[in-house]
Parts: structure tokens; sequence; C-alpha cells
């Protein structure tokens, strides 16, 4: 099974600013100090491991529904989220790279998810969900990559629940300006 995570869909184009700088132009940049970076990808380390620790005691409290919910680890999920984008921002403004640390892949034990297993299923559709999101002052230095994040989150969350509920997700994916391709889609749409 893979989950995909389309952060190319991204628009390089964006970002209102800091496209000047040389950090985006086409020169290889030198005498970079990566002091900063490092210190983004610790701060995002040491919430993680925070994570997993107050994780183990929540659900020693509590059943897995309970602890997915509590208080405590949704905190810090929006912190870790909060952190990504940090380090996305920093990357971005320093190297003028476009990064893709969040996307999550899984594959099955036997390899890629088996196209003839979903042929045979019973009932088969894809489902879209879209969005439109409008960056406001309110969210402050984020930026529009940053809410890819948050709702990455959001659909691993969907997906979990269709799981939990006796569904099985072949493929889900989020992308950024257009729905997301699983490549083979269905050709039901060309039949009607």
């Amino acid at each position: 099974m893979t989950h995909e995570h389309d952060e190319h869909a991204h628009d390089e184009h964006a970002h209102d600013d800091g496209h000047d700088s040389p950090s985006h132009g086409p020169a290889p940049l030198t005498d970079v100090d990566p002091a900063d970076l490092h210190a983004a990808v610790d701060a995002l380390a040491a919430a993680l491991h925070e994570y997993v620790d107050v994780a183990v005691g929540v659900r020693a409290e509590f059943g897995s529904t309970e602890a997915d919910e509590d208080p405590r680890i949704l905190a810090l999920e929006a912190r870790v989220g909060t952190l990504n984008a940090a380090l996305y921002d920093r990357i971005h403004e320093r190297l003028g790279m476009h990064s893709d640390l969040t996307g999550m892949t899984w594959q099955d034990d036997d390899g890629d998810f088996d196209d003839d297993a979903l042929a045979e299923a019973e009932e088969t559709d894809s489902f879209h969900v879209g969005l439109v999101v409008v960056r406001t002052p309110r969210a402050g230095d984020r930026t529009l990559d940053s809410a890819l994040d948050i709702v990455e989150s959001a659909a691993g969350d969907l997906t979990q629940s269709l799981v939990d509920a006796g569904f099985d997700v072949a493929e889900w994916g989020v992308a950024r300006g257009s729905h997301v391709d699983f490549g083979d889609e269905h050709d039901d749409e060309d039949d009607e």
C-alpha cells in the first residue's frame, strides 16, 4: 500500500518574498552556515522524542481512540507540525529549496499494493476533499506550504477513521493545487 504526499505539487512561486535573494538564484551557494538548520532539526527531534514519551504514558491510561484525542497528544502533534513548517521555511529561506521532509510512504511486505486485489474488491471508489485555503495575517509567519502539513495530518486521521470503521484504504495522498492523481484512476468517469 502506498501513501503519497505530493509536495512537488507545491507552486514554487507561491512565496511572496525572498525569491530575489541569492538563495533562490541559479548560482551555487557557498559558505552556508548550517547551524540554525541543525538547531531546527534538533528542536523537531526533541519534540518527537517528547511525543513518544507522552504517547506511551497516555496510551497506558486510555484506549487508542481516547489517546488519539488526548489534549496532550493533540498539542504535541500541533507543535511537531509547527516545527516541521519552521524547518521547511528555514530551508526555503536559507537554501531556496522546496524540501519534501514530511511525506510518508508505506509499502506492503509483498511490495506495492496489488492492483488485482483492488479490482476484485466488491466495491471500490475514490473520494476527494477540496479545500481553498487563504493565508491571512493571523497565520503570522506560517506559509501556505505549512498549511499542507496540517491538511496531511487531518488526511491521516481521516484515513485511520475509515480503517477503524472496517474499510481498506488502498491509497491516500495530499496535493496542493490539484486533486491527487493515483495514476490509474477508474475509467468509470469516461464511461458515463
